[in-house]
């Protein structure tokens, strides 16, 4: 079965919609990435008007800026500490935005989406 981004046919209460059309192909959906933290993998989707887009699989490596010295570096990420988009997320060692990660100069925040950019930003703490 597809997986859509359209709008439930249920109401609240558990009643039906009028609307009975069929899914329609812009309104595709795909199953999360869930980025882990290993030897890098990168998937690359055709997406909608003919774009391309990187989807990581796995990545060991994220590219920190830390603020007091204005500068990038580039890091191996060691291992999860926090992520607040699932507590089971941690354990898997998944990076989802908004993780926490452990690096060999510190711990980082995940600023970009790594199933939807192909790499990690992050920012130390």
């Amino acid at each position: 079965m597809a997986i859509s981004q359209r709008k439930s046919t249920r109401k609240a209460s558990g009643g039906r919609y009028k609307d009975f059309r069929k899914k329609q192909m812009h309104e595709l959906g795909r199953r999360p990435s869930l980025t882990k933290v290993g030897e890098k993998k990168v998937q690359r989707l055709r997406v909608r008007g003919a774009a391309l887009k990187q989807r990581l699989l796995q990545i060991n490596i994220a590219n920190v800026f830390d603020p007091k010295e204005k500068k990038h570096y580039k890091v191996k990420i060691e291992s999860i500490i926090d992520n607040p988009a699932s507590k089971h997320f941690i354990r898997r060692n998944i990076v989802t935005k908004g993780a926490i990660i452990k690096t060999e100069k510190g711990d980082a925040r995940v600023t970009s989406r790594p199933g939807q950019d192909g790499m990690v930003n992050a920012v130390f703490i």
